[in-house]
C-alpha cells in the first residue's frame, strides 16, 4: 500500500520478487487500508476509503484482485453507494479487513453505522473565520457557566435493560465499533446482510455453504443475572440470507464439522449432531458405555459436559473425552471406540491433544492415519507424560512418562524434529529435542546453573487425606530448603480449589505476594491442598477439606503444628477469611481481595466487566442454588463477616481501592467488623490498584510485608512497628521513604532479613 501525505499517488502496488518489477493494481486520491491476502496467495482485498465531511469515519469500498500468475490480475470493486440494496445509514466498516471467500466469488466483510460529526467540518480549501469576522452563533450560556456546567450527565438504569448500564459503559467502545457480517456475491452482483440487531453474531461454516447465527435476545437478561446463558442457533444461507432455526435454547454449542455439514452440541448428558442440510438431529453418545458429564465440575451447573477434542478428518466421527479416556464417536451410526483403553482403570487422565499438523491441515480435522500425541496425567501419582496413538488403533504408547511435567510439544514442519519441555519441582523447565519416535532426547537448554547457587526445595511429597464428607484428596507438600528428616518446620498453606496437580511444576521466584520458591528457600514448608465443593456450602467445603489436609500434613512430621500460616487471593482470600472463623489451626493468615459477605457481594458490580455478581454465585464459583432471598441460610452460614466473633487468628487483608473483581467494600466491611470486635486485623490498601498489584513498587512492598508478617507469627521474628502500632496518615510518606532507604538501590528490594521476594543463596 502506498500512502502519501497529500494522497496523490496513493494506491496498491505489486512487486514481482523474481523480476524485481513493480506494477500498480489500483491508484486514486484515497486511503487504502487493511490489505488481506488469501491463504494460498492467489487473491487479495483492500479497503479503499474517501472522506465525507459529514462523517468522522471514512467511506469505504472494497477492491479485490484475483488471477495472480496468469497475466494481468482481475480487479473487482464493490461500492455500496452504487448498490440500492445496501442498507440506508450503514457503511463498510474499517474495523475489520474484507476478505475473499474460499471460492473467491464473494467478498466477506463487516458493516456498521458510521459516526457523524457533531459540528460541521471545514470544507476543503476553506479557512476558519478571521479575527473580527462573524462566526456561527453559539447557544448562550449563563454568565460564569461553561457548556459542561449546563450539560446534563445522567446514567439511567432500567429494570428491563438486558445488560446493566455499568456493563454497557464498559462495552461502549465495542458496541460503537461493532460490525455486522455481510457478503457481496460478485457473479450476481448481490449484497447479502448476514448479521443484524436480531442476530448479531454470525460466522461462516467451513466450505461456506452455510453460516451459523446466534440469537440471544430472549435469554440475555436472565443469563446476565443467573449465569445460565442460552441462545437460539440458526443455519443461514449465505447466498440469500435465509435463516432456519436449528437449535432452540442451546447452552452448549460445540461448533461445526470440517466439511461444514453438521453442528455438534451437548444437552442433558449427551452429544448430538445436527445436519444443516436436512435439519435432522441425532444423539451420537446414546449407548456409549461411559458418561460424558464432567464429574470434576463441582459447581451447581446441572450435568456439565466433558470436552470434545475435535472432529476426525472426513467428518465421520468426533473425539470426545469422558473423565478419563478419549472416545472416537461415529456420527452416522456404529459403535464408539475407547482409543485410550486404560484411563479409568489405571486412574490416568488423557487430558489434551497436541496438534502437530499445520494450520491448513488442522482445518480438515484430526487425521487418525497419522501419529497423534496426547498429554497424560496420573491422578494419584502426579506423574505425567506424552502418549502416541498410531493409525487410530486403540491403545496408546507412552513415549514419555516420568515424575515430571511435560508440555509445549511441537514438530518442525519440514523435518522429523520434535520439541517439548520438561520440568519438576526441583528443576526449571528446559527444552528437549527428539524425533517423532522419541528416541534419545537431546537437552537444548539448561537452566540448572542459574539456580545452583541458591537454596531450593529438595522435593515435594504427596499427602493423602479424606475430607469430612468422605472425598479422597491429595495435597502437595514442598519441603523447605536444607530439610532435615525428623525436624518440623513452619509451614504456609496456599490454595485455590484444586492445585495438587501442579506438584511437578517448578516455582519461578517472584516478588508479587506469595511465592512457594521464595518461602521454601527461606526455611518454610509449603502445603498446597485440594478442595472439593458441595453445593450451597463453598465456605464450609473449605473447612471440611483444609483442616483434614493440615492435620494429615502435620502427621508427616514435616509441619510444625503450632506454626502453620495460610494465605490465598480472591477466591482463596475468601476461603482464608472464612476458615479463620471456623478453626484455630492457623497461627496467622493473609487474605488477598477476599469476598467476606456473600449477601452484600451478590448484588454488587463486577467492575472490570461491568456485569453483576449474581451469575458468579448462581452458576460459577459461588455454587449457590439461587439468590440469597431464596437461599438465605446458605448465604449466611458461608459469609465470614457473620462469624467474625469466632476469629482468634491474626489476619492481614490486602484489598485495593480500585478492585474491579471483588469490591473494595468487602475488605473494608470485614476489617471494620473485626476492628469493632478488637480482633488483630490489618488492612493493606494500595491506592489505584485493581484486583492484583500491577505496579512493581507495590508488588515489592506487599511481598516484603507479607514475609515480615509470617516471619513474626511463624518464626518468632520481631514485629516491625507498622504491624504493632500502624502508621498514621501524616507519617505514611516518611514511613515509605524509610522503607525505601532500606532497599537495595539497584534492585529496590526490601533488605529485611530475609528479603521479601528473594530466594536465599547457599
Amino acid at each position: 500500500i502506498i500512502d502519501a501525505t497529500d494522497k496523490i499517488g496513493n494506491g496498491v502496488q505489486l512487486r514481482h520478487m523474481a523480476a524485481g518489477t513493480v506494477s500498480a493494481l489500483d491508484t486514486d486520491v484515497a486511503n487504502y487500508e487493511r490489505l488481506s491476502w488469501t491463504q494460498k496467495g492467489d487473491g487479495l482485498t483492500v479497503l479503499k476509503g474517501t472522506e465525507d465531511r459529514a462523517l468522522i469515519d471514512r467511506v469505504f469500498s472494497i477492491v479485490g484482485f484475483t488471477g495472480f500468475g496468469s497475466g494481468e490480475p482481475k480487479k473487482t470493486v464493490f461500492d455500496p453507494a452504487k448498490d440500492k440494496s445496501f442498507p440506508t445509514g450503514f457503511a463498510i466498516s474499517g474495523n475489520r479487513a474484507a476478505t475473499w471467500n474460499d471460492k473467491m466469488d464473494a467478498f466477506v466483510f463487516g458493516i456498521r453505522e458510521p459516526r457523524k460529526r457533531t459540528t460541521p467540518a471545514v470544507a476543503p480549501g476553506a479557512t476558519p473565520p478571521a479575527e473580527g469576522e462573524d462566526a456561527p452563533a453559539a447557544p448562550a450560556t449563563p454568565a460564569g457557566a461553561s457548556e459542561a456546567d449546563e450539560k446534563v450527565d445522567l446514567v439511567l438504569w432500567h429494570w428491563k435493560d438486558s445488560r446493566l448500564q455499568s456493563q454497557q459503559q464498559v462495552q461502549e467502545g465495542a458496541d460503537r465499533n461493532y460490525t455486522y457480517l455481510s457478503m457481496y456475491h460478485v457473479g450476481p452482483q448481490k449484497f447479502v446482510r448476514l448479521a443484524d440487531d436480531d442476530m448479531r453474531t454470525v460466522s461462516l461454516a467451513p466450505k461456506e455453504k452455510f453460516a451459523i447465527g446466534f440469537d440471544e435476545r430472549e435469554y440475555e437478561l436472565m443469563g446476565n443475572m443467573d449465569g445460565r446463558r442460552f441462545r437460539d442457533v440458526y443455519v443461514i444461507n449465505p447466498a440469500t440470507g435465509e435463516r432456519k432455526l436449528a437449535l432452540k435454547r442451546a447452552r452448549w454449542y460445540n461448533g461445526t464439522s470440517p466439511d461444514g455439514q453438521s453442528l455438534l452440541y451437548y444437552d442433558d448428558g449427551h452429544f448430538f449432531v445436527h445436519n444443516m442440510a436436512t435439519g435432522q438431529a441425532k444423539n451420537i453418545t446414546m449407548g456409549v458405555p461411559t458418561s460424558f458429564i464432567d464429574l470434576e465440575n463441582d459447581t451447581n451447573v446441572v450435568k456439565p459436559p466433558t470436552q470434545p477434542m475435535g472432529w476426525v478428518k472426513g467428518s465421520k466421527a468426533v473425539l470426545i473425552t469422558d473423565n478419563w479416556d478419549i472416545w472416537q464417536v461415529p456420527v452416522d451410526g456404529g459403535a464408539a471406540v475407547n482409543l485410550t483403553v486404560n484411563g479409568k482403570k489405571d486412574q490416568i487422565r488423557y487430558q489434551r491433544r497436541f496438534p502437530m499438523e499445520t494450520a491448513e491441515e488442522r482445518e480438515d480435522g484430526i487425521d487418525l492415519s497419522k501419529p497423534n500425541y496426547f498429554g497424560v496425567y496420573g491422578e494419584w501419582t502426579k506423574k505425567s507424560g506424552i502418549a502416541r496413538l498410531d493409525g487410530g488403533k486403540p491403545g496408546l504408547a507412552n513415549v514419555l512418562w516420568d515424575d515430571a511435567s511435560f508440555g509445549r510439544l511441537m514438530k518442525a514442519e519440514k523435518a522429523d524434529v520434535v520439541l517439548y519441555t520438561k520440568e519438576t519441582a526441583t528443576e526449571p523447565g528446559d527444552y528437549y529435542a527428539t524425533d517423532s519416535k522419541f528416541g534419545t532426547p537431546k537437552r537444548l537448554t539448561d537452566m540448572r546453573p542459574q539456580v545452583a547457587n541458591y537454596n531450593w526445595t529438595p522435593g515435594v511429597q504427596l499427602v493423602n487425606y479424606t475430607c469430612d464428607k468422605g472425598d479422597k484428596l491429595q495435597a502437595a507438600l514442598y519441603l523447605p530448603a536444607n530439610y532435615e528428616k525428623g525436624k518440623s518446620y513452619p509451614t504456609l498453606v496456599y490454595f485455590y480449589e484444586k492445585m495438587s496437580q501442579s506438584a511437578n511444576q517448578f516455582g519461578v521466584p517472584s516478588a508479587n505476594g506469595f511465592n512457594k520458591s521464595v518461602y521454601t528457600s527461606q526455611g518454610y514448608a509449603v502445603l498446597i491442598p485440594d478442595i472439593v465443593y458441595k453445593v450451597n456450602d463453598p465456605g464450609m467445603s473449605a473447612v471440611w477439606c483444609m483442616v483434614p489436609a493440615v492435620k494429615a500434613a502435620i502427621g508427616t512430621g514435616v509441619v510444625d503444628a503450632k506454626k502453620v500460616g495460610i494465605t490465598g487471593h480472591s477466591w482463596g482470600g475468601y476461603q482464608t477469611s472464612f476458615l479463620v472463623t471456623q478453626t484455630d489451626i492457623f497461627a496467622a493468615a493473609v487474605a488477598g481481595a477476599p469476598l467476606t459477605n456473600m449477601v452484600s457481594m451478590y448484588s454488587l458490580i463486577y467492575k472490570n466487566s461491568g456485569g453483576g455478581n449474581m451469575a458468579i454465585f448462581e452458576s460459577s464459583q459461588g455454587r449457590f442454588k439461587g439468590g440469597y432471598l431464596d437461599n438465605w441460610d446458605a448465604y449466611y452460614r458461608n459469609s465470614p463477616v457473620f462469624f467474625a466473633k469466632n476469629v482468634k487468628t491474626p489476619l492481614m487483608i490486602l484489598h485495593n481501592d480500585k478492585d474491579g473483581a471483588v469490591d473494595f467494600t468487602q475488605g473494608v466491611e470485614y476489617y471494620n467488623t473485626l476492628r469493632r470486635l478488637g480482633k488483630p486485623v490489618i488492612l493493606l490498601e494500595y491506592v489505584g490498584e485493581n484486583h492484583g498489584l500491577a505496579r512493581r513498587p507495590n508488588q515489592r512492598d506487599y511481598t516484603a510485608r507479607m514475609k515480615e508478617y509470617f516471619d513474626h507469627y511463624l518464626k518468632g521474628a520481631p514485629a516491625p512497628d507498622w504491624m504493632v502500632n500502624g502508621v498514621p496518615r501524616l507519617k505514611m510518606e516518611d514511613h515509605l521513604k524509610d522503607r525505601n532507604k532500606k532497599a537495595d538501590p539497584a534492585t529496590k528490594k526490601i533488605t529485611t532479613d530475609p528479603a521479601g521476594g528473594e530466594v536465599s543463596k547457599k
